[in-house]
C-alpha cells in the first residue's frame, strides 16, 4: 500500500470516529435536556436517572482519533517504507524513456536493472529518496565532505554514516579519508551512468 492511500484509509478512519462521536454525543445531549425537561415538569430532580454525559462521548472521540492518529503517524515512516522498495522495483521494470525499444520481458521485477537493455535509465531516478538525497549532491560536487552532505540532506550523522556506507559497498561511491571526516566522490560508472 503506498503512502497516500494509506495516509486517505487512516483520515477517513479518524473521521468516521469523529461522525460517529458527534452523533453518540448529540444523542446523549439530547437525551439528556429531555430528561431535565421531564424532571423539571414533575418538579423532581431527575439527576440520578439521565444517562451518560455527553461530553464523556466528546472526550472519547478526541481520545480515540489521537491514538489512532498518533499511532499510524508514528509507524507510518516504516509501514510505507517497504513501498518505496515495491515502487524502485517497480520502476526498474520499466524503461525510464518511453521510446526505449528494449522489450519489457528482458526486465524482472526481482532483478537489479541490465544496463544493457535499458541505457538510458538513469541510476538515481532508480533509487529510495533517502539514497537519492544522499547521492545527488556527491554528484553534483564530488569531493564533498560527509559533513557537508549531512548539512545538504538534513540527515542525522548516523544517517548519512550508514547510507554511505551502504552505498559505497553497492559500488555507487567510494570515500577517502581526510582527518576527522571523509571526502566522498561517485563511483566511475556512475559518473558515466549520469551522463548519458
Amino acid at each position: 500500500m503506498n503512502r497516500r492511500r494509506s495516509d486517505t484509509l487512516v483520515g477517513l478512519l479518524v473521521a468516521a470516529i469523529f461522525i460517529v462521536g458527534g452523533a453518540l454525543s448529540w444523542q446523549a445531549y439530547q437525551q439528556q435536556q429531555a430528561i431535565e425537561q421531564m424532571g423539571s415538569m414533575m418538579g423532581t430532580s431527575m439527576g440520578a436517572v439521565h444517562g451518560t454525559n455527553p461530553l464523556w462521548y466528546v472526550l472519547w472521540t478526541f481520545l480515540a482519533a489521537a491514538v489512532i492518529g498518533g499511532g499510524y503517524l508514528a509507524v507510518r515512516d516504516d509501514f510505507t517504507s517497504t513501498d518505496a522498495n515495491a515502487r524502485s522495483q517497480k520502476e526498474m521494470s520499466e524503461p525510464a524513456d518511453p521510446e526505449s525499444t528494449a522489450p519489457a520481458a528482458d526486465t524482472q521485477p526481482d532483478e537489479a536493472i541490465n544496463p544493457e537493455s535499458q541505457p538510458q535509465a538513469r541510476v538515481l531516478d532508480l533509487l529510495p529518496d533517502d539514497e537519492r538525497r544522499i547521492l545527488e549532491p556527491i554528484v553534483s560536487s564530488p569531493g564533498i565532505t560527509q559533513i557537508e552532505l549531512r548539512d545538504r540532506s538534513n540527515f542525522s550523522k548516523s544517517k548519512v554514516s550508514q547510507t554511505v556506507s551502504a552505498l559505497e559497498r553497492r559500488g555507487l561511491l567510494y570515500r577517502e579519508r581526510q582527518g576527522r571526516t571523509y571526502r566522498i566522490y561517485p563511483s566511475d560508472d556512475l559518473r558515466q551512468n549520469q551522463k548519458h
